[in-house]
């Protein structure tokens, strides 16, 4: 219908705002996008938000519904006021009218939205488009559904480690945790006793953990391992193979143990390699790092586990006093109470091997002309020894102290402790002791706190 009579000037309704919240069940997320129908920057204060309208819908079709929502009320802002003669009291609410333009209006569509009749009609109308209202393809942006996974039994090792990067708390140690499938985050609960268990932490990382599928053999630290690749299955993670100048600065440092809390060898790799599914060879290692030189058994063999520490284990609560005392631990899906079955129990007492004292190094015994044996060692520290413009590597503890061991056997024929990195041996005190050659002088620097370190080891010389 084209209206006659008499018309004002069109005119702006003030903005407001279109809110669309979407509930993804497959992320249990929600994710808000603020939809302003114009640009902000004009001087009109939006509109207050009016009530949640809950529908369900595709992401597409909740796209579609705001963007129309959005597209009607920007054409709906321009607004017409106009009045007709009784003879027009057909045109009614709800009613769409075509203004023709001219007179300095432009040709459009509105619809009638409030009528007031009197000595005439006076029409309030918004304008609309009807492109507004055509179907749009609301795609198929479909929400995945996320397969079940089961609440499984996690595969924790313990790690009682030395200090690594020196900012560690010396006496706590490390837990490596992971599963296969993973179940997104893991929860450690602690307890005296099998009762009574408190959370300690939730790790959200799995840690890269794998099997030796190879026998690593034994080989003198401090110096570049050549020797065959040592082949190692992956449970879960990837590795990769660094320049041999970021290994030196401390990178591919893993640990290799057979799953004891206490008995692990730190080493790094510069080469990995993968030769099949979840299949590595790692080869140009450095072994015996970080004092654990004398942990370092004559081989590895074969199901030996092995542990990246990448940062991804954490160090768990643990206070001085609890040191070598028992504690209960049950490890399983955060998801799940510590009560579950699928729970996984253990048993630790740690020693705390951030505060233990490196084995000394280069242990020597000569026989002297009588017959007296004479050792000498060079002190070895766990604190700040990385330098190369000190004189002599830091003490590291509370004094300097050593303890001997002559041993034959398993029998302790003499023990002495001592205050220097020296000793000699008399000729007469070895018949008295009934040493012999081949029996074995170990030595350790001892800790205040921690007590006897790790040994070096010498054989009594013919």
């Amino acid at each position: 219908m084209n209206p006659q009579g008499s018309f004002s000037k069109p005119y702006r309704q003030p903005q407001g705002i279109v809110r669309e919240s979407m509930s993804d069940k497959k992320t249990s997320a929600d994710k808000l996008g603020n939809f302003p129908y114009d640009t902000l920057r004009s001087q009109t204060p939006p509109l207050p938000l009016h009530g949640p309208i809950a529908l369900s819908m595709t992401r597409g079709e909740g796209r579609a519904v705001a963007e129309r929502w959005l597209a009607e009320a920007r054409v709906s802002r321009d607004g017409l006021r106009f009045a007709l003669p009784p003879s027009a009291l057909t045109v009614r609410a709800g009613d769409v009218v075509q203004l023709a333009g001219g007179g300095g209006l432009d040709s459009a569509r509105y619809r009638v939205d409030r009528a007031e009749v009197s000595d005439r009609q006076v029409l309030e109308a918004v304008r609309i488009e009807p492109e507004v209202y055509r179907p749009l393809d609301a795609g198929s942006d479909l929400a995945g559904v996320s397969g079940f996974v089961p609440p499984l039994p996690v595969t924790p090792l313990f790690m009682d480690l030395p200090l690594m990067a020196g900012d560690e708390v010396e006496h706590a140690p490390h837990l490596a945790v992971t599963a296969d499938p993973w179940g997104g985050s893991a929860a450690v609960y602690a307890s005296a006793s099998d009762e009574d268990y408190t959370l300690d932490r939730v790790l959200t990382a799995r840690s890269v953990v794998g099997i030796t599928e190879t026998t690593l053999l034994r080989h003198p630290a401090g110096r570049w391992d050549l020797g065959g690749p040592l082949q190692v299955r992956l449970i879960s993670g990837a590795l990769e193979s660094r320049s041999r100048e970021a290994v030196l600065n401390g990178a591919n440092l893993a640990a290799i143990g057979d799953g004891s809390s206490g008995n692990w060898e730190l080493f790094q790799f510069e080469t990995a390699e993968l030769v099949d599914a979840k299949t590595w060879w790692l080869s140009g290692r450095l072994r015996g790092q970080l004092g654990s030189d004398a942990l370092m058994s004559q081989d590895w063999p074969e199901g030996s586990w092995l542990v990246l520490l990448n940062g991804v284990p954490e160090q768990i609560g643990l206070s001085p006093s609890q040191l070598r005392i028992a504690r209960h631990y049950r490890i399983g899906p955060a998801s799940r109470p510590a009560s579950d079955p699928s729970y996984v129990h253990r048993v630790e007492a740690f020693d705390g091997n951030g505060l233990r004292p490196y084995a000394p190094a280069h242990l020597c015994a000569v026989r002297s002309g009588g017959g007296d044996l004479v050792l000498n060692w060079i002190r070895r520290t766990r604190i700040d020894g990385d330098s190369w413009d000190l004189a002599e590597v830091p003490l590291g503890e509370e004094s300097e102290s050593y303890l001997l061991r002559v041993r034959q056997g398993a029998v302790v024929l003499r023990e002495v402790t001592l205050g220097a990195p020296g000793w000699s041996y008399a000729a007469a005190e070895q018949v008295a002791d009934g040493a012999v050659a081949g029996d074995v002088i170990e030595v350790a620097q001892v800790s205040a706190r921690y007590g006897p370190g790790l040994f070096a080891q010498v054989v009594i010389p013919a």
